[in-house]
């Protein structure tokens, strides 16, 4: 009982620190609304030049749905640890990250849960504003059941991806010191080759063949598309296969890596 306690203490402290900064939810929320408004808007009016009302194999509908699911899934990597001073860049910079080190909670356990929290929260915000846009019209449900699950699992997979990279990111503060530009340069990769910009079917075959070879597009540009129906479910177990081997793959190189931080870590004086 004390472990499981803990392990949730952990987790919900970037939840609470967000839930006692209200003018941050107000925040977020008017950011998340312009931003819903302007993609509809920006979609519907690239597909009111088209005339056969399909682009790229998507229809206009699927484009908007395709949009709006990205812009919320957003909310489950946008929170921002650095208000409480606990992203490892400051731990290191401040010499703070030994205690991750010297406590009973692994630094890894910790690390992990703390992303856990982060990204329930973060999921409580794409149901609602999936919901929302549901009753509003906005974006089209799944076709079926069947589909709805499938997809499901696969952003969940995508976000098990998408946690390993910027682990190795912040990981790399221990060689580093400072991971500033590593960062910026994932975030555009991330926000480009995933498809969060726009669906990667727009693109030209060689940028699509390039981002197959790559774990970017298996963190957001997969589960949308097969949520959309531009990926057919005879595609889903070769797709939900590939999420799951970078998974693997990225967990054997985070752990590696995790071993060779703890390494790096001096404590004198203790």
């Amino acid at each position: 009982m004390t472990t499981v306690t803990s392990a949730a203490r952990v987790a919900r402290i970037t939840p609470l620190g967000e839930l006692l900064a209200p003018p941050r939810i107000t925040a977020g929320l008017l950011r998340l609304a312009v931003q819903l408004v302007l993609v509809v808007a920006l979609w519907r009016g690239l597909y009111s030049h088209t005339s056969s009302g399909t682009s790229a194999g998507l229809t206009r509908e699927q484009a908007v749905t395709y949009a709006v699911l990205a812009v919320l899934a957003s909310r489950l990597r946008s929170l921002d640890r650095s208000a409480g001073r606990d992203t490892v860049l400051q731990h290191i910079h401040f010499g703070s990250i030994v205690y991750w080190f010297l406590r009973p909670l692994s630094p890894r356990r910790y690390y992990a849960l703390r992303a856990l929290g982060d990204q329930l929260y973060g999921l409580l915000w794409l149901l609602a504003g999936y919901a929302i846009s549901c009753a509003a019209g906005v974006v089209e449900p799944p076709a079926s059941a069947a589909v709805a699950a499938v997809s499901a699992l696969s952003l969940l997979l995508g976000q098990w991806v998408l946690y390993y990279l910027m682990l190795m990111i912040d990981l790399l503060c221990f060689w580093t010191v400072r991971n500033q530009a590593a960062l910026l340069i994932l975030t555009f990769a991330q926000n480009l080759l995933s498809g969060m910009y726009a669906p990667l079917w727009f693109f030209p075959d060689w940028f699509i063949t390039m981002s197959a070879f790559l774990p970017f597009q298996a963190t957001l540009a997969v589960p949308l598309s097969l949520h959309v129906g531009r990926l057919p479910m005879s595609d889903a177990f070769p797709q939900l296969a590939l999420q799951a081997g970078w998974v693997v793959l990225l967990a054997v190189l985070a752990r590696l890596l995790w071993h060779r931080a703890a390494r790096r870590v001096v404590s004198q004086g203790g």
